[in-house]
C-alpha cells in the first residue's frame, strides 16, 4: 500500500516539482495550491505526511498546521521555506511540526525527511494497536475468573503487582503460570518495559550460564561477540523464569548472589552490572519438597518466595470451566470467520471432563471443536474428549506400564484420524510419524 503525501504550495510548479521529487519514492503526491483547498483534501481523502510551503496567501504554513493538528492531531507536517532562520524553526517545533526543509532543498533531503514522519506514523500505529491487544488481552475485564479460588488469585495478583517483592508461581502444567506472571507485569507501573519470558529448562546445562547472565567476546569457544543475557534484557522491567525447579546447583548460587545483590556478572567478565527488575519464578514442582529432598538451595527458596501464588488446577474449580471455553469459543470462531455455540450435551461433556492437561487441554479442545464442528453447534463429538480419563492422568491407573501406553497411543492416534477425518496420510504427519509406522501401530493396537 502506497503511502499518500499532501504537497501544499501557492505556486504550482514548485508543489509539482516537490511531489515529483516523492512521487521517484514511491509515494501517492496530491497537490493543493492553497490552505484551504488542502484541509478539504484532507478531510476527503486523507494523507499520511502533509509537506506545505510557509509563506502563503490568505493561510500560510503556521495557520495550516494549526488547523491539519485540529482535525488530525499527531499528522506530521514538514514545512518548507525561504527563510531557514532559527528563531522561524523553533517557532515551527514549538507549533508541533515534524520538521522543516529551506528553499532551495535538496531533493534527497525532502525525501529522507518525509521517510522519517512515515517511520513516526508507523510507530505510533503499531504502538497503539500493541496497546489495545494488551488492554484486550490482560486488562481486569479480559480476565475469566468466576470460582472463588481464581477470584481470590486475582485479587492477590492486584494487590502485589505494583511492588518490587519477588514472586513464586507454583502450579500444575497448563494452570496460566505465565499468564499471571504477565498479569504482575502489565499491572504494575513497569508495563510499557520489557517482559522476558524465559523456559529454563530449554537450555542445556553448559550454556544456562550465559543465557541467564550473558557473555563478554571469548569467553569460551565460539562466544564471536559480547552477548546481553536474560537478566540484562529485562532490564527495568519484569523477568519470568519458568521451570525454576529445573537449574542445577552451580547456577542456583549464581541466581542467589544476583537476586541478593541485584548484580549481574557476564561469563568471562570481570565488572558486575547492576540490573533493575521485577523477578517472578514459576515451577510445577513443589518447590518446598525439593528442598527437603536437597534438591534446591533453602536460602534461595525463601529469596524467591517473597510472594507465594499457588495456581489451582482446572478440574478443582469447576465454575471456571464454561465460562472459559465460550471465551476460547468466541475467540478461536472469531478468527476462523465462524459463529458457533455449544450445545447442551458439548456443555455437560465439558463440565464433566476431568482436564489433566487443564486450562491448556481445554483451549486445545476447543480449537479443535472449531475447526470440526459441522454447523453452528458444536457438539460433544467436535470436541473429541478422552473417555475415561481419571484424576490428572489419561490412561488407566490399573495394569502394566506397556498397557498404559499403548491406551494412551491409541487415544491419541484415534484423535489424529477423527481430525484427518480418517485420512491415514495427513494422520501420519500430524502425529510425526511415516505412514507405515501408523499402519504398523493401528495393527498392533487393534484399531
Amino acid at each position: 500500500m502506497s503511502t499518500r503525501v499532501l504537497v501544499v504550495d501557492d505556486e504550482p510548479r514548485m508543489a509539482e516539482v516537490m511531489a515529483a521529487a516523492l512521487a521517484r519514492a514511491g509515494h501517492e503526491c496530491t497537490v493543493c495550491t492553497s490552505g484551504a483547498q488542502a484541509l478539504g483534501t484532507l478531510e476527503e481523502r486523507g494523507a499520511d505526511v502533509v509537506v506545505t510551503d510557509w509563506k502563503m496567501p490568505d493561510m500560510d504554513g503556521l495557520a495550516l498546521l494549526r488547523a491539519v493538528h485540529a482535525k488530525r492531531p499527531g499528522l506530521p507536517v514538514i514545512l518548507v521555506t525561504a527563510h531557514g532562520t532559527v528563531p522561524a524553526a523553533v517557532a515551527a517545533m514549538r507549533e508541533g511540526a515534524f520538521d522543516y526543509v529551506t528553499k532551495p532543498f535538496d531533493n534527497d533531503e525532502l525525501r529522507g525527511l518525509v521517510a522519517r514522519a512515515l517511520d513516526l506514523v508507523r510507530l505510533e500505529r503499531e504502538n497503539q494497536y500493541l496497546r489495545q491487544e494488551v488492554g484486550a488481552r490482560y486488562g481486569p475485564d479480559a480476565i475469566v475468573a468466576e470460582s472463588p479460588q481464581s477470584c481470590a488469585m486475582l485479587d492477590l495478583v492486584k494487590r502485589v503487582a505494583p511492588s518490587r517483592a519477588a514472586v513464586l508461581i507454583q502450579g500444575e502444567s497448563g494452570t496460566g503460570k505465565e499468564l499471571v506472571a504477565r498479569l504482575l507485569h502489565f499491572w504494575s507501573d513497569r508495563v510499557g518495559r520489557p517482559f522476558v519470558a524465559v523456559n529454563v529448562k530449554a537450555f542445556a546445562e553448559s550454556v544456562i550460564e550465559s543465557e541467564l547472565f550473558g557473555h563478554e567476546r571469548g569467553a569460551f569457544t565460539g562466544a564471536v561477540a559480547a552477548r546481553a543475557g536474560c537478566f540484562a534484557r529485562a532490564h527495568g522491567g519484569t523477568l519470568f523464569l519458568d521451570e525454576i525447579g529445573e537449574i542445577g546447583a552451580d547456577v542456583q548460587a549464581k541466581l542467589l548472589r544476583v537476586v541478593q545483590d541485584g548484580e549481574i556478572l557476564p561469563v568471562g567478565g570481570t565488572r558486575s552490572r547492576q540490573v533493575d527488575l521485577r523477578l517472578v519464578t514459576a515451577t510445577n514442582r513443589v518447590l518446598r519438597d525439593e528442598v527437603a529432598a536437597g534438591r534446591f538451595r533453602e536460602d534461595l527458596y525463601f529469596r524467591l518466595n517473597v510472594i507465594p501464588i499457588q495456581l489451582v488446577p482446572l478440574r478443582e474449580r469447576r465454575d471456571d470451566v464454561l465460562p472459559l471455553a465460550r471465551h476460547f469459543l468466541a475467540r478461536h470462531a472469531s478468527e476462523a470467520g465462524r459463529r458457533l455455540e455449544f450445545s447442551a450435551e458439548a456443555e455437560d461433556a465439558l463440565r464433566g471432563h476431568p482436564w489433566p492437561g487443564n486450562v491448556r487441554e481445554l483451549e486445545n479442545a476447543i480449537e479443535r471443536a472449531v475447526v470440526l464442528a459441522r454447523s453452528a453447534v458444536v457438539t460433544p463429538e467436535d470436541l473429541l474428549l478422552e473417555q475415561g480419563t481419571r484424576g490428572a492422568g489419561a490412561v488407566p491407573a490399573e495394569g502394566t506400564l506397556q498397557e498404559s501406553l499403548d491406551a494412551a497411543s491409541a487415544a491419541r492416534i484415534r484423535a489424529a484420524l477423527s481430525a484427518a477425518g480418517g485420512e491415514r496420510t495427513a494422520a501420519a504427519r500430524a502425529l510425526g510419524v511415516d505412514r507405515t509406522t501408523l499402519y504398523r501401530l493401528m495393527r498392533r493396537l487393534g484399531l
